[in-house]
């Protein structure tokens, strides 16, 4: 299991990664924060997604259907942006994004070990 200093370090390792955060989907607060750039403020850029999981999640509710958000891909020109909702019971509304850089990673595989940093994850 993975606190949360390990489990964004972990996301930092993923290749390509640019920058990683833990989101509180209901306030749109970061509970934490590794990476970034000079030109991308990763507070303001997870917060902004809190609208994205959220009208995700409403979609989900008037539509009936019995599922759950997996992932969220966004993609941009030059990265991609990938936001994984924590499904632990101590989780619930919290999410975890990771930006990438579309020349630097593999898809599938920034799928795969954030899932599994999301899994590990111990709140």
């Amino acid at each position: 299991m993975a606190n949360l200093d390990v489990a964004l370090k972990s996301a930092m390792n993923i290749d390509g990664a640019i920058g990683a955060a833990l989101v509180d989907y209901n306030s749109g607060m970061t509970l934490g924060v590794a990476g970034g750039t000079g030109e991308i403020d990763l507070t303001i850029a997870a917060a902004g997604n809190t609208d994205v999981v959220r009208a995700k999640l409403r979609t989900i509710e008037m539509l009936n259907l019995n599922d759950e958000i997996e992932d969220i891909l966004i993609t941009l020109g030059s990265q991609y942006h990938l936001i994984r909702p924590v499904t632990s019971r101590t989780g619930k509304g919290l999410f975890l994004y990771l930006m990438v850089s579309k020349s630097r990673a593999n898809l599938a595989m920034a799928r795969h070990q954030l899932r599994v940093i999301e899994e590990s994850l111990e709140l």
